[in-house]
């Protein structure tokens, strides 16, 4: 599978185009349409995935699924949000143990509850070399996605801890919805550090 990106909009978002046998896979559809199409060129893509339901990853999302067609997919519990702000209809609602494909990869869906409560991370584990995590805004270089209580912190930590640092090796290679990629193993020694401070 070939991964390709672009910066889009006010608050610099990432767009991923993942690509395997020809189709591909957007993950985001953030803003700048034009710019998104660009990336796209003629790959047809079968899939659109929107992390999670905050509005500076939807800015595009209806004009690219209207030109592309593509499957729209989204978290379960941020669906019906993100179909009020954009007005599509999202065709798969998923979470843990749910799956989307491009060409022949399988990409693991994985839930985490605290930046908003339906965020969900696409993680790829191809038979050779280092899984990658596209995470939406659920982990950053440095630290957690934002939260805003003290329950969403914790939610959010437990989350990552389990399903993500407890899991995932440390070659792993994490793609953020902002931002430059890390690995796990650059933030592992962190995670005791980001409990303390609370963020």
């Amino acid at each position: 599978m070939e991964i390709t990106s672009t910066v889009v909009g006010p608050m610099s978002n990432n767009a991923y185009l993942l690509t395997d046998s020809g189709e591909g896979l957007l993950v985001d559809a953030p803003a700048d349409a034009l710019a998104l199409l660009a990336l796209i060129g003629d790959t047809p893509i079968g899939t659109l995935v929107t992390t999670h339901r905050h509005h500076d990853h939807l800015g595009a999302l209806a004009e690219i699924a209207s030109h592309t067609g593509a499957r729209l997919v989204a978290g379960a519990p941020d669906a019906a949000a993100i179909e009020a702000a954009t007005g599509v209809s999202i065709d798969d609602r998923v979470w843990d143990g749910d799956h989307v494909h491009v060409g022949a990869v399988r990409l693991e869906v994985i839930g985490l509850v605290g930046h908003t409560p339906g965020s969900v991370t696409l993680a790829w584990t191809p038979e050779h070399g280092a899984a990658h995590l596209f995470v939406g805004d659920s982990l950053f270089p440095g630290g957690a996605g934002k939260t805003t209580t003290p329950e969403d912190f914790r939610s959010l930590m437990t989350d990552l801890e389990a399903k993500i640092f407890g899991r995932f090796g440390d070659d792993t290679v994490v793609h953020p919805g902002h931002g430059d990629p890390t690995t796990l193993g650059k933030e592992r020694p962190h995670l005791r550090e980001w409990w303390d401070r609370g963020w």
